[in-house]
């Protein structure tokens, strides 16, 4: 079958990979929704979010309701929310949103991490100049049933701070303070949501080599692959190069 064979096997098995990431996390997401807001989406706005996200990730609905009903459980423990800041090697930040129930392991994975790829962690509030905390909403471009326009002005009120159109999607940006106003205006409106998250928007980027990426690439995929990290966040300008580096 030859290399071929073996290039399309990894690819695939990278898929499943990252696909199996994403149900973790969306399951620890679920976890701590049921546990600060109840297990009944019509009254938890929290958890109608993550639902819609789990939909869009194709995650099986029998995994959704297993995790809500687990994470009903009084015995179930819930995560604890955290954030981790460091530099990678030739100055590139690094924001590690994280959710566990051990912070010391957590903090000694990330910071393994770092020493292993020639970074640094840092200490809390170093990157805050650096990065902008936003939520993020994906709509379809379909499900928009009036103009542009009139539609921006709806949103104004609910913190609305930018609006990005393409052919496929709208994107929707407003401070994360706005998070839950903007998501119970959309529903208001009866707009579906595709996928909605809190993002860490860096002010500006770092451009570098290829040759000087592969340790922070090497890093970005240590610390993605951890359990207990949630999302990842750099500065680091992604040139066609360094996407192609990130897809072998």
């Amino acid at each position: 079958m030859g290399r071929a064979f073996e290039f399309r096997k990894a690819r695939k098995m990278k898929r499943w990979s990252k696909m199996a990431k994403t149900f973790t996390r969306i399951g620890k997401d679920i976890v701590m929704a049921v546990k600060d807001g109840g297990s009944d989406p019509d009254s938890n706005s929290r958890l109608r979010q993550v639902m819609q996200n789990a939909k869009t990730a194709n995650m099986p609905k029998d995994n959704v309701l297993r995790a809500i009903k687990k994470a009903s459980d009084k015995d179930t423990a819930n995560y604890e929310e955290m954030s981790l800041e460091g530099y990678a090697v030739n100055g590139i930040a690094i924001f590690v949103d994280c959710a566990t129930n051990n912070n010391n392991r957590t903090v000694a994975d990330v910071r393994s991490y770092f020493s292993k790829c020639e970074g640094a962690l840092g200490t809390n509030g170093s990157l805050e100049f650096i990065f902008n905390r936003k939520g993020v909403f994906t709509l379809s471009s379909e499900n928009i049933n009036m103009s542009i326009d009139d539609f921006e002005m709806e949103l104004i009120d609910a913190g609305l701070e930018e609006l990005e159109i393409d052919s496929e999607a709208i994107t929707i940006y407003c401070d994360f303070i706005d998070f839950n106003n903007m998501q119970i205006k959309l529903e208001d409106l009866k707009i579906e949501i595709i996928n909605s998250e809190l993002q860490r928007i860096p002010n500006n980027y770092k451009k570098i080599t290829v040759e000087q990426s592969k340790n922070v690439l090497k890093l970005l995929d240590l610390l993605e692959e951890n359990d207990d990290v949630q999302q990842v966040f750099h500065n680091m300008e992604l040139s066609e190069e360094i996407m192609m580096a990130m897809d072998n």
